[in-house]
């Protein structure tokens, strides 16, 4: 009789690997590895994961280096039957050799030749690992031990799959002389211990550019915000310890190797020299750019410069925003993406937390506003006769009922879920975060006087208070602040990880910085219970970027240059950690007065606002597309995919099991009772009868009228039991329909109140004739409450 899957791997294909010289340190045979965490579905107010990738056998070089991957079938099962998920799984692990085989035959199939064929053994390691440096380009001697170079694994976790693509990929760029390199991978995917493990990769292996033996390369990370620049040097970077420095203050340094500097430290304007000029041009191995979509690439950035200067490095520029206009510059500059990883393969995989947006019109953003004939501002400025939409508001008028509208939306929002929830709230300028964090504090006064910080406004007019409130806001561990108010600040560059509301209160026109701010969710913190998160928008920006069709699809490559194309300005202030509050969200500066001398923002405190409606828009099943559609109607959508009639799912969910699998599919289609039963206002029907409600339009039956129906309709199951026997069951129905389902959970449905009087578990066990009889009754009692018609 042949193995199964598991004897054959065990008796057959793992000895075949480790004759093969897998398994032999520092060769590695990695079995049954998740390569993925299992996307994560929302199902009402919680997250449940679906099943991880497992490949079963990686076959790595080092543990930092795979080569291939291995799928085994049972010895009775043809070899070729695993070569399709093989080569699936190559693919998505950036593999160059796949391979089937169920003990007795062994597939390959050579993504560098296009080649399958059946091979009557494994190849060595040596043998494989020079087939993929032949097929690479990438010659014997120390550019090979350059490439094997092994991570930083002390005080860093083991790459993910495919942060392992991007370190190994960027390291051959670099040692094969590739003079711009450029990553694409989504905020929170980890571009920061990516670059860690390049540079460690390359200074552990003494790499330069010039082929010095022995000398250590020099590189510089460089960023446009000091954030960007100060957290990766003071965190991930801290291995390298005393090579480290900041450029900065106009103070340069040439004695260490691993350098960090903003582009206004190091740029030239009206006030200094540009400070880059104290480096040579060919000072640098490697320059890191981060961000580096953020104009830095332009042909007319002044900080374009600093890059061009350096052009002997090698540059590896580091982005979240895949290629389209706004971002254009960026992929003519360093060309096209050597990997991509994107936000929605991020949530797929189930390493980044998918979202649920909620849309909310205001009244006076479904209709617009207008002044009455001659209505004056707060400081007595005539305010134009115009009619004012969501584009105007905060930019042109403010109107404090808006805000405080927004605000008591927002506050009782929370107050439903959770008011300890991280919450950040993009407004347009520093003033408008002022006001929103005044109303919000105000809205919130129970929690705020026992927590004066519960709400802050972080912008760059708090300095070092502000930074202290977003220190705090991204632990972990601490309560407060709980809710944040900016407008620019902290768009990109901020790694808070228990952030379950990103809230818009203005518009944003770029896709680039669109996706930044959504990023600020997506961190996963299952130890924490952060598996999801929430984006309430106020001004459908996130309904019409989700709704663009390019919208995190695949990046389109560039062909050539276009100077043609419209590029976006940003800011040179002096650390650009400004926050927008002079920049009319199209990146052109907005005046304070026009030239007549009146203002350009009128503040207006009068009015009456209210919410007019909140939608809510869910990613569908394969997480593909945002769409909006009522709960109830996806429910009983779903349900009918399984089952064609009532009958066949009341059939389905009289038996024990199959009513498990079927609340575990249902589950991983993020479909919670307790949420149905809340939208329907049905707190006392049984989910089977919500089901069926909303699947085949049956009528709706509480959990008592079933519990009757059935006791009504099954005399003779009760007649057989003893009296005693018979008064536990009829408690037991009674408990059901009081408290729901859980009555009958063996054994902790013995431990009620109501069975007391019936003895311990032991004894009401012993009423039965013993537990085996007692779970048959109980489950019995189960099938037939179900199947009561």
């Amino acid at each position: 009789m042949a193995d199964n899957e598991a004897n054959t791997r065990h008796r057959l294909i793992t000895p075949a690997l480790q004759k093969a010289g897998w398994d032999n340190a520092p060769r590695v045979l990695d079995f049954e590895h998740a390569f993925t965490d299992g996307r994560i579905v929302i199902a009402g107010r919680e997250g449940k994961r679906r099943e991880r990738k497992v490949a079963d056998y990686l076959l790595r070089y080092t543990r930092d280096f795979t080569l291939a991957v291995v799928e085994a079938k049972a010895e009775d099962v043809p070899a070729a039957e695993g070569l399709q998920q093989a080569k699936e799984y190559a693919e998505i692990l950036g593999l160059k050799f796949a391979y089937a085989t169920n003990g007795r035959d062994i597939i390959e199939f050579d993504f560098l030749t296009g080649i399958e064929q059946q091979i009557a053994e494994f190849p060595t390691p040596d043998a494989l690992l020079a087939r993929l440096q032949a097929g690479a380009g990438i010659p014997d001697g120390g550019q090979m031990q350059q490439w094997l170079a092994p991570c930083n694994h002390a005080t860093q976790r083991s790459p993910r799959y495919y942060q392992e693509i991007a370190i190994n990929r960027a390291v051959a760029a670099i040692i094969k002389g590739q003079p711009r390199i450029l990553l694409t991978m989504a905020t929170g995917t980890g571009k920061t211990p990516v670059a860690l493990q390049i540079c460690w990769k390359l200074w552990t292996a003494a790499w330069n550019r010039r082929g010095l033996i022995g000398r250590k390369p020099k590189i510089l990370f460089l960023a446009d915000r000091n954030i960007l620049v100060d957290d990766p040097k003071d965190k991930d970077f801290a291995v390298f310890g005393e090579a480290r420095y900041k450029i900065e203050g106009g103070v340069s340094s040439t004695s260490r190797d691993i350098y960090f500097a903003t582009y206004q430290s190091l740029a030239e304007d009206e006030r200094r020299p540009g400070l880059y000029r104290d480096y040579a041009p060919d000072f640098f191995d490697l320059v890191i750019i981060d961000e580096c979509h953020r104009g830095s690439a332009r042909d007319d950035s002044s900080w374009r410069e600093i890059l061009e200067w350096f052009t002997p490095a090698i540059q590896l520029g580091l982005t979240a925003t895949p290629f389209r206009e706004e971002s254009r510059d960026t992929y003519a500059y360093f060309g096209n993406p050597i990997y991509e990883y994107s936000l929605r393969q991020g949530i797929a995989d189930g390493f980044l937390a998918p979202y649920r947006v909620h849309r909310i019109i205001t009244t006076f953003d479904a209709a617009g506003w207008r002044p009455s004939k001659g209505e004056l501002d707060r400081y007595g400025n005539l305010i134009p006769d115009e009619e004012y939409h969501t584009k105007d508001f905060e930019r042109v008028v403010s109107l404090r009922a808006r805000t405080e509208a927004v605000a008591k939306h927002l506050t009782e929002y929370m107050k439903r879920t959770d008011r300890f929830a991280k919450t950040i709230v993009f407004c347009v300028d520093q003033p408008h975060a002022s006001e929103m964090r005044a109303a919000l504090s105000n809205l919130n006064a129970d929690l705020v006087k026992k927590f004066p910080n519960y709400v802050a406004r972080v912008t760059s007019n708090e300095g070092d208070i502000g930074k202290g409130h977003l220190s705090q806001f991204q632990e972990l561990e601490t309560e407060t602040p709980v809710i944040l108010t900016t407008s620019q600040l902290l768009t990109t560059g901020v790694n808070a990880p228990m952030v379950k509301n990103v809230v818009l209160v203005r518009v944003i026109g770029s896709m680039a910085e669109f996706k930044q701010i959504i990023g600020r969710g997506t961190r996963v913190r299952e130890d924490y219970g952060k598996l999801f998160f929430d984006i309430l928008d106020y001004t459908g920006t996130a309904t019409a970027k989700f709704a663009d069709p390019d919208f995190d699809g695949k990046p389109a490559s560039i062909e050539t240059e276009d100077e043609d194309g419209e590029t976006r300005e940003e800011k040179d202030d002096e650390q650009n950690d400004t926050d927008g509050d002079k920049d009319d969200g199209d990146g052109k500066k907005r005046k304070e007065r026009d030239d007549d001398g009146s203002p350009r923002k009128f503040f207006v405190d009068g009015g009456t606002v209210s919410i007019a409606a909140h939608l809510v828009h869910e990613l569908d099943a394969d997480g593909k597309q945002l769409r909006m559609v009522q709960f109830t109607d996806y429910a009983g959508e779903k349900v009918r995919i399984f089952y064609r009639s009532a009958e066949d799912l009341t059939g389905a969910w009289a038996d024990p099991e199959r009513r498990a699998e079927l609340i575990r599919h249902l589950q991983e289609r993020g479909i919670s009772f307790d949420e149905l039963s809340e939208q329907l206002k049905q707190p006392d029907t049984d989910p089977l009868d919500l089901l069926c409600n909303l699947a085949f339009n049956t009528p709706l039956l509480t959990r008592r009228e079933r519990a009757q129906r059935m006791a009504r309709a099954k005399q003779d199951f009760f007649t057989r039991y003893s009296p005693e026997a018979r008064a536990i069951l009829n408690t037991m129905l009674d408990q059901y329909a009081e408290h729901g389902s859980d009555a009958f959970t063996l054994p902790q449905a013995l431990a009620v109140p109501a069975l007391k009087p019936h003895g311990n578990a032991q004894e009401i066990a012993a009423r039965f004739g013993g537990v085996a009889p007692l779970r048959s009754a109980v489950s019995q009692l189960q099938s037939l409450l179900y199947s009561a018609a």
